[in-house]
């Protein structure tokens, strides 16, 4: 039976046909019903055919629509500023996501060239896939994130450093194939980033098709016609031709600078341009003033226009912010970086200190690599000990694209210091030096000590630089702090200055110190310096605020300040010429003790003297207050040469941790390019050369028989070299003893050993002691005709058997006995004997000292030396196996361990010898010489090994031992891999051990955050204080923690035989600063705060400003380890102190 399909109606509404309409562009709608077409459809929704025309949202739903809701729409540039956390589902499954493999090959199409025909498709290799920040030194990697590129990341790889030998194969393969197949000469880019095509070098040829003829072909054949001779005229016309062909050389023409100055530049600066515009790097050498600047700015223009940057680097903060202001004005386009201040990062221009961009370089930023010049001023620098060592990495790690420009007062070694450049970077260095100053100096001594002379000056150097020994503003130069205040508080009743000046100098000083809060513009010590400045006095040294030191030095620029109290860092690359230097002495404490100034240092304070342009002549005068002084010392310190550029390299924990956590670089590879290896490592190459022509010879001789009787022939070789050198090394320590030098006494007989005399005897005449060796006048029996039996003596050859060994036959001339005063070294003594002689040592030396004249030669002796000489030869003939000599133990009485064992083991090899049979075949002395030469050309071959290897590196052992440091404290494992503990470490600028230390033992953690910043005072304050904080228990506490921590480390180190002792590991940690710290970061004024310590302003400044610093280091620590608490501490410490006058912004920066 059929039944009928029955409709059921939806059960949900939403199933119902019901919608609305949108009736025309007025906004109403109608709801309509209407049931489903056949298709599925519905009715239309809108009368209109399109719908209703698009309208603007508004501005809220836009916002966040492009910039919260959809990570898509994020802009490319600024993109910081959005939102850095999206809403997202939870999914599970996401956790068991890895990171797919990236490919290695891509499809490329092939097309014809003329048509663009599709002809099909061809799979190539991607040679760049796998390399990032993380894994490669490459600057073919990807980029990092922007927050990284000036910075960089401690986890990021460095670059590769210019000049550094090519990795081992394992390294090779490590690294991937694209690394290694780079190719300079040839690989090179012809596509510029963006670019479909570029531009090709590779020169083609046209095929044509057969039987037509190739006009180019043609033309070019013709070049090679010779049609015979020609005229005169057609002559010069294909002279001409050729020239006209070769490409036209660069001229020295200087018309065309980027860059150009109000003044005729001078002729060093010229040549220094020049090998600018070739791209060549330059050390300029010149006097202070002399313009050396203008190098510097030139390479800034060029690396503007070649769209690049530029990198300016200089020892002190303070000179950062000078170059700052200085090359703002000229360029614009100029950046600031020092440890607190970052103004405009992405500027073509940085200026910086040579710590940030050894920063820099360790940390991979990508700001290196549009780097076309790095300018390292002042690079005498590098002879300062505690920071010299920062030049020579920077100058290491600098990849090889970068070029330098190194400026640099006179130096009489600059060619070595270029040469070892040139060496590591290998590249040519070109050294630009002047002796020429722009304005003459003339020195005066000024005594000033009676009424008479209170008005007389003497002059000592004139303008020409000649010596003579006959006899406004102005910078003073005292080398005290406390004697630069004494001596401006001194003048009360001098003023310098008219009324105009004194008025423009306090608009001048209101408007610097407006932005200082209320109490700090009413600081003793601005209120003390703005009555000086009023008056044409100022006062500049490191106890002086910095704000203070600012305003000062613009208005000594301005002319305002007429004499200026300054102390030795003033001199420092400030470019603030003065009418006249003044020396309050020439005597400074360097830190152990007082000594003269140097022609270094009194050249690069007396250069301040004479302003370009307005002086003809520079005025230095030396006060003579207590006394004059010798004209020996002031014509050694105005003319002597200056002080040498030195290696300070010094290896610190920083610098192996971040080469260990490389494996391609190695902290040996760091050692040998250091400028203290240079002299030991420039001849390398030459050693390895005569490595392999040793090799060579040693494999064409012939293998020494030891067969038969020879069977121990080189063990017999071996022992008689070992008896030979054991000898020489106990003589050496008899000699060195007070007793063997007492028994060199006149008329002490010795068995003397040298090229003309072989075991001779001999009497001592004289003992000469000098600051480097101790020298012996000898009467030496010799043969009456010497000059015959010289070459004699030396081609005998040299077959020891142990009767020659142990017997020790004295010489005894063949015809009539001869004699011959000469001065030995212990080394030429063979052995002192028991004898003594009576002797008249003085008539000795006197009569042949007399035959040694022409007139005299052929007098006989006197007879004092026929005496001597006849008794020595009785000796000789009465002992002819020889005499007894000193026992070291039983005649000396030396008991040295050392000497001992030597001692024992000569006597031990001397009763060997005769268990030997070798020397008792017929062919001994041929097979031994053979055996010699042989084993000459190994121990050579050893040698050279030793110099070309790392074992030769001076800083090897203590490199070793701090290894050993890093591992005992699990910084490192076994296989020097970088831990967790390293890591941290690697953020710490300085005291990164004892910093680690204290944040993994959590001595910080539980502190308030003004307890914290105040206990790593100790790391930054390093002056004494006679002031005792008063602190509360847990300061107390925290400090005994942090010694307790350092002795600990301290131990550590002297257990791993680092030289530096407990005492003076613990004693760098002062504590004089925390409660006045502690204090400030409470909300102290920085008034009340100076009244807590006899410390001056300027130093409590500096201190704050670098524990800022220290702060963000012990905070990305915290973040390492994933302590959040600390984390957070260490930022509101860091808010804590950065205010008011400590951290007011550089006059210099706005």
């Amino acid at each position: 039976m059929e039944q009928e399909r029955l409709e059921v109606p939806p059960k949900d509404p939403d199933d119902l046909p019901l919608s609305i309409l949108e009736v025309g562009c007025s906004g109403k709608f109608e709801l309509i019903t209407q049931p489903a077409t056949k298709n599925g459809y519905i009715f239309p929704l809108a009368t209109l055919p399109h719908g209703l025309p698009p309208y603007a949202l508004d501005l809220i739903t836009e916002a966040e629509q492009h910039f919260l809701s959809d990570p898509s729409k994020l802009p490319l540039h600024h993109f910081e500023n959005s939102q850095k956390v999206w809403p997202r589902e939870v999914c599970v499954d996401s956790l068991y996501h890895t990171d797919v493999t990236p490919v290695h090959s891509t499809l490329k199409v092939e097309r014809n060239q003329t048509t663009g025909e599709l002809l099909g498709y061809k799979e190539v290799r991607l040679d760049d896939t796998g390399l990032s920040i993380k894994n490669s030194l490459s600057l073919q990697r990807p980029p990092g994130p922007p927050t990284q590129t000036v910075r960089g990341s401690s986890t990021n790889y460095p670059f590769w450093p210019g000049g550094m030998d090519e990795p081992s194969l394992d390294m090779i393969k490590s690294m991937g194939e694209f690394e290694e197949s780079i190719d300079f000469e040839k690989d090179l880019l012809t596509v510029p980033p963006g670019w479909k095509k570029g531009l090709n070098f590779k020169k083609t040829e046209h095929k044509v098709a057969p039987g037509l003829l190739s006009l180019t072909n043609l033309i070019g054949a013709m070049d090679d016609f010779n049609l015979g001779g020609s005229s005169d005229e057609e002559d010069e016309k294909k002279r001409k031709t050729a020239e006209a062909k070769q490409p036209l050389p660069r001229t020295n023409s200087l018309e065309d600078l980027v860059l150009q100055w109000p003044f005729e530049p001078d002729v060093f600066q010229k040549q220094a341009i020049l090998r600018l515009e070739t791209h060549d790097s330059v050390f300029v050498a010149a006097h202070t003033s002399a313009g050396k600047t203008v190098v510097a700015e030139y390479a800034i223009a060029l690396s503007q226009k070649h769209m690049t940057r530029t990198i300016y680097t200089s020892p002190i903060k303070a000179l950062s912010n000078q170059k700052f202001r200085d090359f703002k004005n000229t360029f614009k386009d100029v950046g600031l970086l020092t440890g607190d201040v970052q103004l405009h990062p992405e500027a073509s221009c940085l200026i910086m200190t040579t710590e940030i961009l050894r920063s820099m370089l360790y940390n991979g930023s990508d700001a290196i690599r549009d780097l076309e010049w790095v300018i390292f001023d002042e690079v005498h620098y590098v002879n300062d000990a505690e920071r010299g060592v920062v030049w020579e990495e920077v100058l290491i790690m600098l990849p090889d694209h970068v070029n330098l420009i190194l400026l640099s007062a006179t130096v009489p070694n600059t060619l070595e210091f270029a040469d070892w450049i040139g060496r590591i970077k290998q590249k040519k260095i070109y050294v630009i030096s002047t002796m020429k100053r722009p304005v003459p100096l003339e020195h005066h001594l000024y005594t000033g000590n009676s009424q008479k002379t209170q008005s007389e000056l003497f002059l000592l150097v004139d303008a020409q630089g000649n010596f003579l020994t006959k006899g406004l503003p102005i910078v003073a130069f005292t080398f005290s702090r406390n004697r630069c205040d004494e001596n401006a508080n001194m003048l009360t009743t001098v003023d310098l200055t008219s009324t105009v000046e004194k008025s423009e100098i306090h608009i001048f000083f209101q408007k610097c110190i407006s932005r200082l809060k209320g109490t700090d513009r009413e600081l003793p010590q601005v209120l003390q310096m703005v009555g000086l400045l009023k008056r044409g006095i100022g006062v500049h040294h490191s106890g002086i605020l910095p704000i203070l030191k600012e305003v000062v030095e613009m208005l000594f620029t301005r002319g305002l300040v007429k004499i200026l109290f300054a102390t030795e860092t003033f001199a420092m690359g400030v470019n603030m010429p003065a009418r006249t230097v003044v020396f309050d002495t020439i005597r400074k404490h360097d830190g152990t003790n007082f000594r003269d100034l140097t022609p270094g240092e009194y050249i690069q304070m007396a250069g301040r003297a004479g302003r370009r342009g307005l002086d003809t002549t520079g005025m230095v005068i030396i006060l003579c207050k207590a006394g004059v002084h010798e004209m020996a010392d002031l014509h050694k310190m105005m003319l002597g040469k200056p002080t040498q550029l030195q290696s300070q390299f010094r290896l610190t924990y920083t610098m192996i941790l971040n080469l260990l956590r490389v494996e391609a670089l190695r902290v040996e590879d760091m050692m040998k390019r250091s400028f203290s290896e240079f002299h030991t490592r420039k001849d390398v190459k030459i050693y390895e050369q005569q490595i392999q022509e040793l090799t060579k010879k040693l494999s064409s001789m012939e293998e020494v028989e030891c067969i038969g009787q020879l069977s121990d022939l080189e063990h017999y070789y071996n022992t008689v070299r070992e008896l030979l050198c054991t000898r020489d090394a106990l003589q050496k320590r008899i000699m060195e003893s007070t007793s063997g030098f007492k028994a060199l006494s006149v008329g002490r007989v010795l068995v003397v050993k040298t090229q003309r005399h072989k075991n001779a005897l001999g009497v001592i005449l004289q003992v000469a002691t000098d600051s480097t060796n101790r020298t012996f006048t000898t009467l030496v029996l010799s043969e009456s005709r010497q000059e015959e039996t010289e070459k004699e003596v030396e081609a005998l050859p040299m077959a020891p058997t142990p009767d020659q060994l142990l017997t020790n036959k004295l010489f005894l001339p063949e015809g009539p006995c001869g004699h011959t005063v000469e001065k030995l070294t212990t080394k030429q003594i063979g052995s002192v004997t028991v004898k003594t002689l009576r002797i008249n040592a003085d008539k000795i030396i006197d009569d042949f000292k007399k035959r040694q004249i022409p007139r005299f030669r052929n007098d006989p002796p006197g007879p004092s030396v026929t005496t001597a000489t006849q008794e020595l030869l009785r000796l000789a003939e009465s002992h002819p196996d020889g005499i007894a000599c000193l026992d070291p133990i039983s005649d000396l009485q030396l008991k040295d361990l050392d000497l001992v064992d030597d001692y024992t083991r000569a006597r031990r090899l001397e009763d060997s010898l005769s268990k030997f049979t070798c020397f008792h075949s017929p062919r001994f002395s041929t097979e031994y010489a053979r055996m010699q030469e042989r084993m000459m050309i190994k121990d050579e071959l050893d040698r050279l090994r030793f110099l070309v290897s790392d074992r030769s590196l001076m800083l090897l052992p203590e490199y070793e031992q701090r290894v050993n440091v890093l591992k005992t404290l699990k910084y490192i494992d076994e296989s020097c891999a970088v831990q967790l503990k390293g890591r941290v470490a690697c953020e710490i600028s300085n005291h990164e051990l004892i910093v680690t230390e204290m944040v993994f033992e959590n001595v910080l953690t539980d502190l308030h955050p003004e307890e914290i910043v105040a206990l790593l005072s100790c790391l930054v304050f390093q002056q004494k204080t006679q002031v005792e904080p008063e602190l509360n228990e847990v300061l107390r506490k925290g400090i005994e923690r942090i010694r307790g921590v350092a002795e600990r480390i301290a131990t550590l180190q002297r257990e791993c035989s680092l030289q530096e002792s407990i005492e003076d590991f613990v004693d760098q940690f002062k504590f004089g600063l925390v409660e006045v710290v502690y204090e400030w970061a409470k909300g102290l004024p920085f008034a009340e705060i100076t009244r807590l310590t006899d410390v001056q302003e300027g130093i409590i400044v500096r201190c704050i400003q670098r524990l800022n610093e220290t702060c963000r280091d012990v905070r990305n620590a915290a973040r390492i380890i994933g302590d959040p608490t600390l984390n957070a501490k260490m930022e509101q410490a860091s808010n804590l102190i950065k205010r008011d006058i400590v951290f007011a912004a550089s006059l210099y920066t706005q």
